[in-house]
């Protein structure tokens, strides 16, 4: 009889140092979006990894930050302390040699937790004096208790394997809690809102604020296709005309990268179509991130 363990591990830190894309690169498969813009992850989303005798379930969190102005920010602060709670380690991340007042302030919010922490430092192909590594480690280890102190390249995947054998056994001895082929506790629709949304970061880069979300309005699954609508939704008229862009090329643009990414997530042909609405206040209103489900209903 095989003995196996199941836990929940926190990427927790500050907006950028690449938790998305450790996640997707230990699952073996894109569960989180990513791009170069801070704040990219919007919210708490699980990936699952599976082995024969252990399952790892990853939180990746958006990126912890100072000064919430809008209700937007407070509900991605809110996911990110939230997951934090009953979790079983947490990985708290850093960029190689940069440490700024956000890491600090992330390290402040980890004082009197009895939940073990891994530091993970990220992105070590980067370094150009490899042997300027180990006094570095030495030097982040004097800030807190880490139960252990793991080099990582998310991007590269490099150590990625000596974190995984780490955390083991840091995890209960128990039954997994998902299906050994299950990748996420997402739904595909969340999904592929969020890869329609990568698509619109990385096409205007900061052009557009970050104050645009997006909502799937439809999905359908025909015999031979599935259809997609979905809304984007912006603040003002000016942001509204930036997304379609000149007669329409932007948005077609958009819609064709994200269709081809979410047929190859589901492995059929999909049928996307885009509307971009102005919702004005959105970010700052309560209500509509419930709606848009930016706050999570206490567990």
């Amino acid at each position: 009889m095989i003995h196996t363990r199941c836990g929940t591990v926190a990427f927790i830190g500050r907006a950028n140092v690449g938790k998305s894309t450790l996640m997707n690169h230990l699952i073996g498969q894109k569960i989180s979006i990513t791009s170069r813009r801070p704040q990219t992850t919007r919210h708490r989303i699980h990936g699952i990894l599976t082995r024969e005798d252990y399952q790892i379930i990853i939180a990746d969190t958006p990126g912890i930050h100072e000064g919430e102005q809008l209700a937007l920010n407070r509900a991605m602060n809110q996911a990110a302390f939230q997951t934090l709670a009953g979790v079983d380690v947490i990985c708290f991340m850093v960029d190689a040699f940069k440490w700024t007042r956000g890491d600090e302030y992330v390290l402040s919010l980890l004082e009197g937790l009895s939940t073990p922490v891994f530091l993970v430092i990220n992105k070590i192909d980067t370094l150009q004096d490899k042997k300027a590594l180990l006094p570095h480690m030495a030097k982040l280890s004097e800030k807190y208790n880490f139960a252990e102190v793991v080099p990582v390249s998310a991007l590269g995947g490099h150590n990625l394997g000596a974190l995984e054998e780490a955390l083991v056994p840091y995890l209960p001895e128990g039954p997994f809690l998902y299906h050994e082929d299950d990748i996420t506790d997402r739904n595909m629709r969340f999904i592929a809102a969020e890869m329609i949304r990568e698509k619109i970061f990385r096409q205007l880069g900061d052009e557009l604020p970050y104050q645009m979300t997006v909502e799937v309005d439809l999905w359908e699954d025909a015999p031979s296709v599935t259809h997609i609508h979905a809304s984007i939704l912006v603040e003002r008229t000016g942001q509204k005309r930036i997304l379609i862009g000149t007669g329409g090329d932007r948005i077609k643009k958009i819609g064709t990268d994200a269709r081809k990414e979410i047929e190859e997530l589901i492995d059929r042909k999909v049928m996307l179509k885009l509307w971009v609405k102005v919702r004005s206040g959105w970010s700052d209103d309560e209500r509509a991130l419930r709606s848009l489900g930016y706050v999570e209903e206490p567990k």
